[in-house]
Order: C-alpha cells, then structure tokens, then sequence
C-alpha cells in the first residue's frame, strides 16, 4: 500500500482501530442484513446471522487483500458463506422434530395386514408400467421367490443385468407408488 493511501476499513480493523468497528457496521450493515434478510426464515434468525457475520468479518479482517477484491466483495463472501452455513444447520435440525405420542405406538396387527394388502395391490398394478425385463425379475422375486442367482440361472442374463434390472425397476415402482421423487 502506497505510503498516502490510508487504510481500508477492514485493513484499520485488523490493525485493532477501536473506530473502524463502527465504520465498518456503518458501511457494510446495509449489504449484511439485506443477505440476512433474503437467506433466513424470520427477523430473530437474521438479527442472529448478522451478529455472526460481524463478528467473522472482524475475526478475518486480517485476510483482505485488496489485490484480489474489494471490501464489499470480501464482507459479502463471508456472509454468504455464514448464512448457508446457518441454513444447512437449520434444515439438519428441523430434520430432527419430535414424535407425536400416537406416532410411537405399533399398528395393531389387523390394521397392518390392510395396509399391506392395499399396498402390495397397488405395486401390482403399477408393475405394468414397467420396462418388462425389470417387471419380469421383479415377478419371479415376489411370485417365486426365486434370488437374483436364481433369477440369472432361469432367464440366461448375467447377474449383474438381474441386479441392474431389480434396482431400476424397484426404483421406478417407488416413483409410481409416489415414494420417492423422479430423478433423471
């Protein structure tokens, strides 16, 4: 840095100038709490993220180099970086709720027959959409139940293509049933 130039705010910072604290609340404030704002649920969440973001933007000061970018850049890439961390946090503990009490008792076992019933009917008549390599292999696993050894030996495929065609085509029934999202 040039003899004249004076120093950034976050260079005064890392120098431990009790005023560019402030100066830099003052001007980066703004840029802070509109990504707060933007990235957290609710006003207390943002509050939260934005003391978090100050408090690593002054941590880090010291690691701004003017060379590689400006000070908005430096401060906006920290805060980022804070509320997506703060983000995966809340969705990892949100993953995590309570049971409800009726949630925790077994099924009777008149009721879990129905629902198998029901369920296993349903999977039937969605198999014909299947590819029918896959619905075949299926068939003989369920009807015959027949290992995929077994399945190979019987229909002259490779194992490896009884396999390939059991996982494709219970995945495919999962997104029929609705089980599980489509992927590509």
């Amino acid at each position: 840095m040039p003899a004249s130039a004076a120093p950034s705010v976050l260079q005064r910072i890392a120098l431990g100038d009790p005023d560019a604290v402030r100066d830099g609340m003052h001007q980066f404030s703004g840029l802070v709490w509109s990504l707060a704002r933007r990235l957290c649920p609710n006003p207390s969440d943002a509050e939260d993220a934005v003391q978090e973001v100050f408090i690593d933007v002054w941590r880090h000061a010291g690691r701004f180099d003017p060379a590689v970018g400006t000070e908005a850049a430096f401060v906006a890439t920290i805060a980022r970086r804070r509320l997506v961390d703060r983000h995966r946090r809340g969705r990892r503990e949100a993953a995590v709720l309570p049971l409800a009490d009726e949630d925790l008792l077994p099924p009777r076992p008149e009721d879990t027959g129905i629902l198998v019933r029901d369920a296993a009917a349903r999977a039937r008549e969605e198999m014909v959409h299947l590819h029918p390599d896959e619905r075949r292999v299926l068939e003989l696993t369920v009807d015959r139940g027949l290992s995929q050894t077994q399945i190979a030996d019987a229909t002259d495929l490779p194992l490896g293509t009884v396999k390939t065609h059991a996982r494709r085509g219970l995945a495919r029934l999962r997104q029929l049933l609705g089980d599980e999202p489509e992927t590509d």
